[in-house]
């Protein structure tokens, strides 16, 4: 089984910097992911630290320096209201924000470790809108104004194609990410009959534009919306740590095609528990149960892990791979 961990802000504990730092900076971005991926050899390598700010950015909010190895966030949201959100112009991906930034950091990746597989970082747009309004204002209007959200996430996805196009245009693939949409953040009803249509949208274009079906990455408790993610097309889905795990791994035996990515519980390795690691990863091999197309990751792996557990980690897992 392939070894997938989420590497993001880590990249910047891999060369003592901190996740700030990395984040502004194109060469200590590059450097970051490409010192990871020499450690870890792992798939897909996701140029990224904070990965859900950078369209937020683009359209104007302020993403604020945290103390020490914190992670940038966003916590003034700069609208309020989905109809402020509808007025928005697309953003452009050569000249807003950090995102020529980080493709640059992407291409440097990709030419210094040609048989990576390396990828941008792409927000859906629900995760989006939330970082533009806030989630409670979005919950306000799920609940008073359920029409005037789904337009605002369909013109959302209008913005993500230009910078689907200007990724491919570079050379690059994608990775796509919409976690601020999954229970209990939104109900599976109102999963299916607010964010899917976007959801399904966003997907099916970016699968047009790279050519092959993109991963949908969700974490969260995902089991109970599993069906409706697998209604997009995605050809690569995520059993997170916080979902009913033996359940979602069940409801995909009816799809061998797609790659699963189940994560472990990254706290045995932020701990340095190596026995607890191995009992984690013995749990995981038994949920994948054979299945060919499953990868094994951490969710977000957090900056202080010592990269010497992550390395650790990795062998077990190798070796359980000759059993």
């Amino acid at each position: 089984m392939q070894f997938s961990p989420s590497v993001y802000e880590h990249a910047a504990r891999v060369i003592g910097k901190s996740p700030w730092e990395v984040s502004r900076n194109a060469d200590l971005l590059a450097q970051g992911n490409i010192e990871a991926f020499r450690l870890y050899n792992h798939a897909p390598v996701v140029v990224g630290i904070d990965i859900y700010n950078l369209e937020a950015e683009a359209y104007g909010a302020a993403v604020e320096r945290p103390s020490g190895n914190g992670i940038p966030a966003i916590h003034r949201h700069p609208y309020s209201t989905t109809k402020e959100l509808m007025n928005l112009e697309p953003f452009d991906p050569k000249t807003d924000g950090r995102i020529s930034m980080v493709i640059e950091a992407a291409k440097c990746v990709a030419n210094e470790c040609p048989q990576a597989d390396v990828r941008v970082p792409l927000a859906g747009p629900f995760s989006i809108a939330t970082n533009l309004i806030g989630f409670e204002n979005l919950l306000c209007e799920i609940a008073t104004s359920p029409d005037s959200v789904i337009k605002t996430l369909l013109h959302l996805v209008t913005g993500q194609v230009e910078f689907c196009k200007e990724i491919v245009s570079n050379g690059l693939d994608i990775a796509f990410f919409e976690s601020a949409a999954v229970p209990p953040l939104m109900s599976p009803q109102d999963f299916r009959n607010i964010e899917l249509g976007a959801l399904v949208s966003i997907i099916e274009k970016a699968t047009a534009l790279v050519g092959h079906p993109v991963p949908c990455v969700m974490g969260g408790n995902t089991a109970p919306i599993l069906e409706a993610i697998l209604e997009t097309g995605t050809g690569y889905v995520c059993c997170p740590a916080g979902t009913d795990q033996k359940m979602f791994m069940e409801k995909m035996k009816a799809h061998p095609d797609v790659m699963v990515r189940i994560n472990m519980d990254p706290r045995p390795m932020t701990s340095g528990n190596l026995k607890a690691v191995e009992k984690e990863v013995d749990r995981v091999f038994e949920l994948a149960n054979n299945r060919q197309k499953v990868c094994i990751g951490t969710g977000c792996l957090p900056y202080e892990t010592n990269p010497q557990m992550v390395l650790k980690t990795r062998e077990y897992i190798l070796s359980r791979n000759v059993l």
